[in-house]
């Protein structure tokens, strides 16, 4: 009778299995790996700019302050061809 309930208790069934199986998907959710947080530097402004499909970006002040100027003035002609979906 001894032999018959040390062979049940080493022995793993499927409701004793299910906890382990459990924990073991839940590992992730308790963030043990190392965050790589990015840091952001908040003293660089943005400035909003239109592209030629229409849509709004930001872009950072001094990219903009680093471009060149191609043409200065334009007429209203010339810029609504711009906005023109190609």
């Amino acid at each position: 009778m001894k032999d018959s309930n040390q062979n049940k208790k080493s022995q793993i069934s499927r409701r004793g299995f299910l906890p382990f199986l459990g924990g073991g998907l839940l590992l992730p959710f308790l963030g043990f790996g190392k965050t790589t947080a990015k840091v952001s530097d908040d003293s660089e402004e943005y400035q909003t700019l239109l592209k030629p499909d229409g849509t709004t970006v930001k872009v950072k002040k001094s990219v903009v302050e680093k471009s060149s100027i191609i043409e200065k003035n334009i007429s209203n002609k010339s810029f609504s061809e711009w906005l023109k979906n190609k």
